[in-house]
């Protein structure tokens, strides 16, 4: 079986559930908590499985993959039904394009190591810190919805059917809220949402569903 080094809350490990959950494969979680005791993931015990010291992981018997993105590939490659590209290449381009906008672009500026330097260094108080998360995730959203805007447009980020865009989606739209973002300006992200959010796959895979969520 499968295994997912994971927290409830990390939005990086939350795409990795969707896309293990849309393509129906079963999975161990092993909850790795980034804030008990300092972070666990700073631990010698996790380090040994993941250099970076940084969440999620995939154990998929003797193979180890790391970086949520990188996961979703190797899912796509070994498990390819039901695909999450594509098969076009200009599509698998699209695709793309919109899972880094938010795993490239958005992301890497609300991660929890990103909070904790400007904590730290700069003395940005909850407030502050929230401010931040909002002004990037805003700016990265205005670009998506306009992508989405031009199309082409379907019930999910591309056509009929949920992609590695959507496993992306969703996890940052959860952050966007938890921030208090407006998200009144993006009727294409929360049309998407939407449809997303109704399917079985995505509800199992949701923060608030997970065995180590409080």
């Amino acid at each position: 079986m499968l295994a997912l080094y994971t927290y409830w809350r990390s939005s990086a490990a939350y795409r990795v559930r969707i896309a293990l959950n849309l393509k129906g494969l079963a999975y161990e979680p092993r909850p790795i908590h980034l804030v008990n005791d300092g972070g666990e993931h700073l631990k010698p015990a996790y380090r040994d499985i993941s250099p970076q010291a940084q969440l999620p992981t995939l154990v998929d018997g003797d193979v180890v993959v790391r970086q949520s993105m990188a996961i979703l590939e190797y899912l796509e490659e070994t498990r390819p039904t039901p695909a999450l590209l594509p098969a076009d290449v200009q599509g698998r381009a699209r695709v793309r394009e919109l899972a880094l906008a938010v795993g490239t672009d958005i992301h890497p500026l609300g991660n929890l190591r990103v909070l904790k330097e400007l904590e730290a260094s700069y003395g940005a108080d909850a407030a502050a810190k929230a401010a931040w998360c909002r002004r990037w995730i805003g700016n990265g959203f205005n670009g998506i919805e306009a992508l989405l805007e031009r199309g082409p447009q379907g019930h999910f980020c591309y056509g009929d059917s949920p992609t590695m865009a959507d496993c992306c989606l969703v996890p940052q739209y959860y952050n966007a809220v938890r921030w208090e973002l407006d998200l009144a300006p993006y009727p294409n992200i929360r049309r998407v949402v939407e449809a997303c959010q109704a399917l079985e796959a995505f509800q199992k895979a949701a923060p608030e569903a997970q065995p180590d969520a409080p």
